[in-house]
């Protein structure tokens, strides 16, 4: 895997000229500032010597993107409150930038910060629809369910030159392979000559993540991801195609969203939802600082009261990773959180799970090689 040349994160090498500190607030992104990753020994932080205007305009950061040289592309998940063993992710890292992103702190395995590193430094996968074709050709291979972008958004912006997704979806077509999406994108719907058919024979269904009906509150949360229009849309235009669709609320921050529980379920039922679910705020790692750095610049007037919810729902703490607990939450605030869901599902009609999927379609073509389907 090639690795750009890291620069301290604080410092923003895209400015012509001299190196300033990276501004708080840079327009379009999620994160407010390029937090030090946990495996560093040194800190950086921005400073102010006087020098510079007080309030300067806050600058573009531009995206970089790198390859990665990865030699396998399905991942096998051992989380017992995951409901899904097998996933792949065509990306690492993600543009749309959202700031409670559970994803971010996976960003420092690889020596950048979870902050404005994680959606500005993008690796891109390009050799993965043939990593995969290999793996489905390996006559040790048996099928089951495989979720396409279950850690960051198989959808987010540079997909639409990519590609890699749909080259994925491709080879799962070919081999009648089952396949889940999840994403809050409405690219997706690029896909649909694809899509379509599988799930016509029960090997596709999608899940959509709308977090908030608010147009401003999404933009702040969300900088670069779909507006909740669109993704409502694209739930509208799945369903019409035969798509099975899950939408996931998620996540539900507490004093935040949460009160939009209900509207967005029913909004998504109304569009053509088959099933729903859910998954509280979670801050584990670098997050935490991020959202709280994020709440005090955008929503100061109710941080003190977020977070203290939050620490309400973990027992004390801003996190707790137990299985069983680390997307739910503990406490009355979380038991009633999941008990307006409960009774939002049914009065929407909406399941907690979707569609299964079949395996038993599953074949090797004989175009690719595969000799041993002859026999």
């Amino acid at each position: 895997m090639t690795k750009a040349p890291r620069t301290p994160p604080c410092i923003h090498t895209d400015l012509v000229g001299d190196p300033l500190p990276q501004p708080l607030q840079p327009r379009g992104r999620g994160a407010r500032s390029n937090r030090t990753n946990r495996f560093e020994d040194k800190a950086y932080e921005p400073f102010d010597d006087g020098w510079r205007d007080s309030d300067p305009e806050p600058q573009q950061l531009r995206t970089v993107t790198l390859i990665d040289a990865s030699r396998s592309i399905v991942t096998r998940n051992h989380s017992p409150d995951i409901s899904f063993n097998l996933s792949i992710n065509p990306y690492r890292g993600c543009e749309h930038g959202c700031v409670y992103c559970y994803a971010r702190p996976s960003h420092a395995y690889w020596g950048y910060s979870p902050g404005l590193d994680f959606e500005s430094v993008i690796f891109k996968k390009p050799e993965a629809a043939r990593l995969l074709e290999r793996t489905f050709l390996d006559r040790h291979y048996r099928p089951e369910p495989i979720v396409i972008g279950a850690n960051t958004d198989c959808y987010q912006p540079i997909e639409r030159t990519e590609e890699i997704t749909r080259d994925l979806l491709k080879v799962c077509a070919a081999f009648s392979h089952p396949v889940s999406v999840i994403t809050k994108s409405a690219l997706i719907l690029r896909d649909l000559d694809i899509i379509a058919p599988m799930a016509k024979k029960g090997l596709f269904r999608a899940a959509i993540s709308i977090t908030t009906l608010d147009r401003r509150l999404a933009r702040d949360m969300e900088p670069r991801a779909a507006t909740p229009g669109r993704r409502l849309e694209a739930v509208k235009q799945l369903a019409e195609a035969g798509v099975p669709v899950t939408v996931m609320a998620a996540p539900m921050i507490p004093a935040l969203n949460d009160r939009e529980l209900e509207a967005i379920l029913q909004a998504a039922a109304e569009a053509g939802a088959i099933s729903a679910g859910y998954v509280l705020l979670r801050l584990p790692m670098e997050i935490k600082g991020l959202f709280k750095e994020w709440l005090a610049t955008t929503r100061p007037d109710a941080a003190s009261h977020v977070m203290s919810l939050v620490r309400q729902t973990r027992g004390g703490e801003e996190y707790d990773s137990a299985f069983g607990k680390r997307q739910r939450g503990d406490g009355p605030y979380a038991r009633l959180l999941a008990s307006r869901f409960r009774k939002a599902i049914e009065r929407f009609g909406l399941k907690t799970k979707g569609p299964g999927l079949r395996c038993d379609l599953f074949e090797r073509p004989l175009a690719r090689g595969n000799q041993g389907s002859l026999f």
